[in-house]
């Protein structure tokens, strides 16, 4: 009765070391789109910030006040006068881990506080994708059983998997937006920049809070 017994583990050996290569494999290879996918998104991370703060102060010079997040004292350390002096990365700040880069408009006239250009990162059929889009105020509404609500709206700009996202692409597109965001503090006037998304790129939700 031995001997049927040591054949039938022999068996069931050898399907789980066939098993067990298969999983390795599976394991390797996801370890290894892993790996390539933090690069590429710490490489895309990196210009984003670098791009977003040159805007922050050009907005900056002209007198509006916005804000960037990540804010820069967790990426960037300045040597000298800020925020025009030379700066580098702060030691150990891992820019793949960051999972939204925001510029966000903080003026306080013509219900401005709150427009903003995001970049944004999830998950989407097992692989990871970045988003672009630009987000404002569109005004209040009052809710008989909530009371009043601001009303925002979000347009898609772009929208792509990490590994086929195109620096040069994004930045024409932030150049875009930029110009006509810019203008429109000048000439103090939001409807700038508000009919140029409404015109140029798809709305794709609105929401209220």
């Amino acid at each position: 009765m031995a001997l049927p017994a040591k054949r039938s583990a022999t068996k069931k050996d050898e399907w789980f070391d066939t098993l067990e290569q298969d999983l390795q494999k599976t394991k390797d290879a996801v370890s290894h789109d892993l790996v390539e996918e933090s690069g590429k998104r710490g490489e895309i991370n990196t210009q984003i910030l670098e791009d977003f703060w040159r805007v922050w102060k050009k907005f900056h010079e002209i007198g509006v006040h916005f804000t960037l997040e990540p804010g820069y004292e967790t990426w960037a350390i300045f040597m000298d006068t800020f925020p025009s002096g030379p700066w580098e990365w702060r030691k150990g700040f891992d820019a793949a881990s960051v999972s939204a880069i925001q510029l966000i408009d903080r003026t306080q006239d013509q219900g401005r506080t709150g427009d903003a250009l995001k970049c944004t990162y999830y998950e989407a059929e097992g692989r990871g994708r970045l988003r672009v889009i630009f987000e404002y105020c569109e005004g209040e509404h009052y809710y008989k059983y909530s009371g009043w609500k601001r009303l925002w709206s979000r347009h898609t700009l772009y929208d792509a998997s990490v590994e086929r996202v195109d620096v040069p692409e994004l930045r024409k597109i932030f150049g875009d937006v930029v110009r006509v965001w810019f203008e429109s503090h000048l000439r103090r006037n939001r409807d700038l920049v508000l009919k140029h998304m409404k015109k140029g790129y798809e709305r794709v939700e609105t929401f209220n809070q």
